[in-house]
């Protein structure tokens, strides 16, 4: 497994918070972050165009706008010919 740490929360504290890698193999990203709230997590579901329910497994996550930055920096380090 080919995983590399890319950036976390740029206002953390350190002690859980939200951050991104890149696995370089499969050029997925992995995001660690807040769990939505059911509210949240059940509007998404009902408007998601899948005809099944969010399954186990899968979960929505909510990620703060100030990490924009961090996972573009890993959209680029997958694919960096894209821009």
């Amino acid at each position: 497994m080919n995983i590399r740490f890319i950036g976390i929360d740029p206002e953390t504290d350190e002690d859980g918070c939200p951050a991104v890698w890149v696995d370089t193999e499969t050029k997925d990203l992995l995001i660690q972050s807040y769990e939505a709230d059911q509210e949240t997590s059940t509007t998404c579901d009902s408007l998601s165009p899948a005809k099944a329910p969010i399954p186990p497994g899968e979960t929505v996550i909510r990620i703060p706008k100030r990490m924009i930055p961090v996972i573009r920096k890993a959209c680029d380090e997958l694919d960096p010919g894209v821009r």
